[in-house]
């Protein structure tokens, strides 16, 4: 295996142990209803609600051109 794959599943498996302790994180009962940041605008966290959103929607059109361009390449279209 050559370094960049080793280097980029490291990162892929830090990356999903990190979104599991923060979803781990917001059913704690410290946290109210589970939530991580409150949307309702509270403590100005309306801001950050909206701007993690709009970075999850990125990464989920970004991830599904990348498994799009995996596909074409496979199957010899590119």
């Amino acid at each position: 295996m050559d370094r960049l794959t080793d280097t980029s599943r490291r990162i892929a498996y830090a990356a999903v142990g990190i979104v599991t302790v923060l979803m781990l994180a917001g059913c704690g009962p410290d946290i109210r209803n589970g939530q991580l940041v409150d949307a309702g605008g509270e403590g100005g966290q309306g801001g950050l609600a909206f701007v993690i959103l709009a970075v999850v929607v990125g990464v989920l059109f970004a991830s599904l051109f990348y498994m799009d361009r995996v596909r074409k390449r496979r199957s010899g279209e590119d």
